[in-house]
């Protein structure tokens, strides 16, 4: 990490409550799914709903609210309003089967990388519009109570919850997204940019507008199916787009409803920017289930309870539960695993810490002194430490060879992916070639999707290095000069770097030392070079790094929502310079300086090889953005992991949906077990943002004031 339809064609009105109705089978029912009741009140019809489930009749209104004790006591002074003034008309009910009633108080204490860490939001998914639900297998309401589409797929209503108010007890309205939209990704001197499902199947923008201060409309220029879907991802206002801000406190910081802002207001260094920062700073109001309380650059961050947080427990306890948490930066890993063993902290989650799988032992040894249950959530990821060639390499005949795909078929049998499973992933997960994540829905559904993955995960994975050297002598990379190390076609050296961050975490570091160690033994000159964290990014899509070996696949819940794995249409994976001429198609840049070397361009960009595999994917990701039928769209999915079968490998991976580590106090309830969880976890991909889908508003603690203090 550093760094996600509709089954119906007939103009359909889904209610939201029936996210009540997806998520009572959710996160671990038997139910495989939801298409939606349709009874007004219900959950929306998504792409990955299509062939699955039934129907499950929506979790009721609570007859009465109850609040904790500390908002108690400050209605009874007149501090704030009565719970049900500040609590919409419809809440939203919390779904999950594991969750049960429980006790106000207490705190959750962690530590962090960075105070500034993007992580933070990552606990909460209040300001989402649509929520994932059943570990991304079905899409249910936020902010959003119902939605409807047209059978294109082009024009597309969201009906907002009445009563939303914001964390200082404003009303929420659509004016909060409207002003996002006009006075920030619409408007040039600022950098937000607009987010995928801002745009059509053609790439074009949107129209949007807010009818009245509930609903909002979005007009395309073509089918863009994927709406629901790209709602759920992510957390916004965190790691994914804003998609709202408080419009009653920001505009005071924006040049069009104050003269007086500074010229500097859009830069990074802006007062608008900082004042936005809801993680950093404690004036900015929230939808989400905490507040900022303060911040301590570099030091300490804590949250506080939102009295006016808009979701509730079955039995109508508002959330959350907890009164708020702190976060410690802690940037060493050694330092980390320390506190744990120490129990210092109550909680920790792996995906934003160093704990790996190494020191599962060391923290169950620890277990009766620090009081911390070791939790395994999947990961959901496709491929484990992965490696890949950058297929625009900046030398011609070393690109012309990382393109050639018997040549990274003959390194693919002689990786012993077994090996580095035992050694570095403790025989966890499954071995795989490296794909999407075997999570995805287009690989969930039935029989026949998850043979399709199967074919994909087992392609060039056995590991055999004969067949291996055969390979690259039929190539010619053979050796010429009795050295024992390979040479290219023409009798030049070839080396291979197996390129990281000089800072990247020990599983990759482990990983790239016995995967050279398989390269060398057939003669394939390998040598390891950590790379400045600073330069890397800008290295890569300028062509000038051979090999990324320090990320990880693990894009879904839906392979089309971020398939930039699938398909180079950006410029940070495996074709950085195609898939950066992908972005600029349409636009005028596309037919700029085309006379100058693709290296020399800006951005740096070459065209793909005319009826090679590239522009096979291009054609088939193109057809699927505009295709309104979630069955041929999945059909598609499936054409693009053929290509990837006869013309790859391009993602050299190590093992699939290995563990994530979550060290959870004893004392703390409702937080869930891979048992409960629909498919396990899907603990690896951001836009599945873990651990907000399992909503830690709902977690409690048995003996809240025992865990008022630092540990």
């Amino acid at each position: 990490m550093t760094d996600p339809g509709l089954s119906r064609r007939t103009l359909l009105r889904v209610s939201a409550v029936a996210a009540g109705s997806v998520a009572l089978a959710a996160c671990s029912s038997n139910n495989p799914g939801s298409t939606g009741s349709g009874n007004g009140n219900g959950t929306s019809s998504p792409t990955n709903s299509a062939a699955v489930g039934s129907t499950v009749d929506p979790l009721p209104k609570p007859a009465k609210f109850n609040e904790a004790p500390q908002l108690a006591e400050q209605v009874k002074s007149g501090k704030l309003p009565a719970i049900a003034e500040r609590l919409p008309e419809n809440p939203y009910v919390i779904p999950h089967k594991w969750v049960t009633p429980g006790k106000y108080g207490g705190q959750i204490f962690t530590f962090t990388p960075g105070t500034e860490e993007g992580s933070h939001a990552e606990y909460m998914y209040g300001h989402s519009l649509l929520r994932y639900l059943n570990d991304g297998q079905d899409i249910g309401p936020g902010l959003v109570e119902s939605w409807e589409s047209n059978s294109e797929a082009t024009r597309w209503e969201l009906h907002f919850r009445k009563g939303l108010k914001w964390s200082d007890g404003q009303p929420w309205t659509t004016e909060d997204i409207m002003f996002w939209w006009e006075d920030m990704v619409l408007n040039e001197e600022h950098s937000e940019v607009p987010p995928d499902e801002a745009r059509s199947g053609k790439g074009t923008l949107m129209k949007m507008t807010a009818p009245d201060p509930l609903t909002i409309v979005m007009e395309f220029d073509a089918p863009a199916p994927l709406t629901a879907d790209r709602l759920a991802m992510w957390v916004n206002r965190g790691n994914g787009p804003g998609w709202m801000e408080p419009k009653h406190y920001m505009k005071q910081f924006h040049p069009k409803y104050n003269p007086k802002t500074p010229k500097t207001w859009a830069s990074d260094e802006g007062q608008f920017d900082q004042k936005r920062a809801w993680t950093r700073n404690p004036d900015c109001p929230v939808m989400t289930g905490w507040r900022c309380k303060s911040y301590d650059e570099g030091k300490i961050v804590t949250f506080e309870r939102n009295p006016y947080y808009w979701c509730v427990m079955p039995n109508g306890d508002q959330l959350p539960y907890l009164d708020g948490m702190t976060l410690t930066a802690v940037a060493r890993a050694e330092i980390q695993k320390l506190q744990a063993q120490q129990g210092k902290v109550n909680f920790a989650y792996g995906g934003f810490t160093a704990l790996f799988l190494a020191d599962v032992a060391g923290f169950k040894q620890a277990q009766s002194k620090n009081h911390l249950r070791v939790l395994l959530w999947d990961a959901g990821d496709g491929s484990g430490s992965l490696v890949f060639f950058n297929q625009d390499y900046f030398e011609p005949k070393l690109r012309k060879l990382f393109r050639d795909a018997k040549f990274r078929q003959a390194l693919s049998h002689a990786y012993n992916r077994k090996e580095v499973r035992r050694a570095v992933y403790y025989d966890t997960g499954e071995l795989t070639t490296g794909t999407m994540s075997p999570k995805a829905i287009e690989f969930q559904i039935d029989g026949e999707a998850k043979k399709n993955y199967a074919a994909w995960r087992d392609s060039f994975i056995d590991y055999d290095p004969e067949l291996a050297k055969k390979i690259l002598d039929e190539i010619g990379i053979v050796d010429k000069d009795g050295d024992g190390k390979r040479e290219m076609a023409d009798g030049t050296k070839l080396r291979i770097h197996l390129d990281y961050h000089a800072d990247s975490a020990p599983e990759h570091v482990s990983k790239n030392n016995l995967l050279a160690r398989d390269w060398n033994a057939i003669g394939i000159d390998t040598k390891l070079n950590p790379v400045a964290p600073e330069g890397y990014g800008d290295q890569w899509r300028f062509g000038k790094l051979m090999t990324n070996t320090n990320w990880e696949t693990g894009d879904g819940p839906n392979c089309l929502v971020y398939p930039q794995w699938m398909v180079p249409i950006e410029s940070s994976r495996w074709a950085p310079l195609q898939g950066e001429f992908y972005n600029v198609r349409g636009t005028p840049a596309e037919k700029e300086q085309l006379d100058l070397d693709p290296f020399k361009r800006t951005p740096p960009r070459m065209e793909p090889e005319k009826g090679g595999p590239i522009e096979k994917l291009w054609q088939l990701y193109d057809q699927s953005k505009i295709e309104p039928d979630a069955v041929k769209r999945r059909q598609l999915v499936w054409e693009i992991a053929k290509v990837h079968i006869s013309d790859g490998p391009w993602l050299l991976g190590v093992c699939a949906n290995t563990p994530y580590i979550v060290l959870v106090h004893e004392d703390m309830k409702n937080v869930p077990e891979k048992e409960n969880l629909k498919l396990g976890g899907f603990a690896a991909p951001w836009i599945h943002p873990s651990p907000a889908v399992y909503d830690p508003e709902t977690w409690y603690w048995t003996n809240p004031e025992a865990h008022t203090t630092t540990p």
